[in-house]
């Protein structure tokens, strides 16, 4: 997609607003921006992703960069018509991503007989069973973590001034990886869960199904035998309860902005995102800013605040010359 006529900045708040309801190629439109699909290997499967940049980028300019990644099981094309050509026109290169087994991405495939002898080649021919909209923590760590290398090796990409943006679900993911990976240099978390709430009942669950996993009595990698109400897709329980993005906050060392809903149902906030920062705060500089609403107002109603706030910190630590740089504690 090809897009220009960037808009006034005194015309900036109507465009925003009406960036919420159009598809991504009138939001383009809207904010100077281009964008391509493109395709990132994921642990030998293929993602499918999005990568956005400024219309008046030169061939040989270096940006700084922002990866995107959505909750539970949303999809990039959500992103698409929202934050990613925002923060494009806001002189960024962005990249969107669907996880493995979601939106236009492949699924992981399991064998469902037993595995022949490879040919020379290494070639085997089987019959599997393709894994879709399966909800695993660790599964999208690993696609946020290849699409970072997939937006590193971009020729118009600073290498040293990566952003990582997360919402939801990822809004624990993105602690977790500012916390294990020294390419990034700024996080913005938008209503995330950090881990903080596993009940008992729950953690009893997630063992029962854990140990059936193992000794072959269901299904390797489960799908459709459990489900959270209003949300799309299988959670691993086994691989759910052992993921606690706020046990790794202590090892952040790089700007970190929390953007909470005030009246957050999902989840306690306060033991989540606000703990979080709380923890992070000690060792960076951090923020952390509420809005009036629910969980899901901050994608309608709180869009365009949170929004601003989340690309105002991006051009504050990732466009500053005097931005800090990235370490983790070992």
């Amino acid at each position: 997609m090809k897009c220009h006529n960037r808009p006034f900045l005194a015309l900036r708040t109507v465009a925003a607003l009406i960036a919420i309801a159009l598809p991504s190629s009138s939001c383009a439109l809207i904010y100077g921006v281009s964008s391509e699909p493109v395709v990132v290997w994921s642990e030998g499967t293929r993602l499918a992703g999005t990568l956005w940049k400024p219309d008046d980028l030169a061939p040989s300019q270096r940006l700084p960069a922002i990866l995107l990644a959505h909750g539970w099981g949303g999809v990039r094309s959500h992103l698409d018509s929202t934050y990613a050509p925002k923060f494009a026109g806001g002189g960024f290169v962005v990249l969107t991503i669907d996880y493995r087994g979601w939106g236009d991405s492949d699924g992981k495939l399991v064998m469902k007989e037993e595995q022949p002898k490879p040919n020379q080649k290494g070639e085997v021919t089987v019959r599997a069973q393709v894994i879709r909209e399966v909800v695993d923590p660790f599964d999208q760590l690993d696609d946020i973590r290849n699409a970072l290398d997939f937006l590193v090796g971009d020729s118009n990409v600073d290498s040293s001034r990566i952003g990582i943006w997360g919402t939801s679900f990822a809004g624990g993911h993105v602690v977790w990886m500012g916390a294990h990976d020294s390419r990034i240099r700024a996080i913005v978390s938008q209503v995330g869960s950090q881990g903080a709430e596993q009940s008992a009942e729950l953690i009893a669950h997630a063992n029962r199904r854990a140990i059936a996993k193992s000794r072959g009595e269901i299904d390797p990698i489960p799908q459709g035998i459990d489900q959270v109400p209003g949300l799309d897709g299988t959670p691993d329980f086994a691989k759910i309860v052992r993921y606690r993005p706020i046990d790794h906050a202590e090892r952040v060392r790089v700007p970190t902005l929390f953007i909470d809903a005030e009246d957050e149902e999902l989840f306690d906030r306060m033991k989540n995102g606000h703990a979080a920062f709380e923890i992070i705060s000690g060792n960076t500089t951090a923020e952390y800013e509420t809005y009036p609403g629910s969980h899901y107002d901050i994608y309608t109603k709180r869009y365009l605040k949170a929004s601003d706030r989340a690309l105002a910190w991006f051009e504050r630590h990732l466009k500053s010359t005097t931005a800090p740089g990235s370490t983790t504690s070992p």
